[in-house]
């Protein structure tokens, strides 16, 4: 589901700002645009959701807790925000860049490619997702999730599956 008005931020490859075009459009070809993906773990747990199948794309699939376009320079704002809208997660998060990733993927009729902030986040609270965007969510233990990312890759996101294990890396030597 395109939101008719959104738009997206193309950036270059070190993730300067080009320019503002409509979601549609920024989706219809393989233009590099930035992204985030926030990740939230609570204890040795992390949260994923399984897309809506309202989605324009990776609709079904399982994915960190949530997913964007900022077009602004405040990227965590705009997280917390989307964390809102997607998981009815109200409460401001507070949330730091771990890294920052390129990835291409082209889908059935959209391009997916794009300058990705993987945020962290702790969070322990409720969670009323919007049917419009989730269809399912899990808190999953992280040795769990790594089975998971082996044993049935087919069931995550595109993204999901290259920016998990970085993740896991991450978390597990800080």
């Amino acid at each position: 589901m395109f939101e008719k008005d959104k738009e997206i931020l193309l950036v270059d490859l070190k993730d300067s700002p080009l320019k503002k075009i409509k979601k549609f459009e920024g989706h219809k070809k393989p233009y590099l645009h930035r992204a985030f993906s926030v990740y939230l773990i609570n204890d040795n747990k992390i949260l994923i959701q399984k897309r809506s199948k309202k989605k324009y794309h990776s609709k079904g699939l399982w994915a960190n807790a949530c997913c964007s376009h900022p077009i602004t320079e405040n990227i965590i704002k705009e997280a917390n925000q989307r964390l809102s809208e997607e998981l009815g997660i109200t409460e401001k998060i507070e949330m730091k860049e771990l890294f920052n990733f390129i990835y291409f993927a082209q889908l059935k009729n959209v391009y997916e490619y794009e300058f990705d902030h993987v945020l962290l986040g702790e969070y322990g609270g409720e969670i009323n997702p919007n049917e419009d965007e989730v269809e399912d969510y899990k808190w999953i233990e992280i040795s769990e999730l790594e089975k998971e990312l082996i044993k049935n890759p087919k069931i995550f996101a595109p993204w999901f599956l290259i920016s998990a294990p970085i993740f896991l890396d991450k978390i597990k030597n800080s």
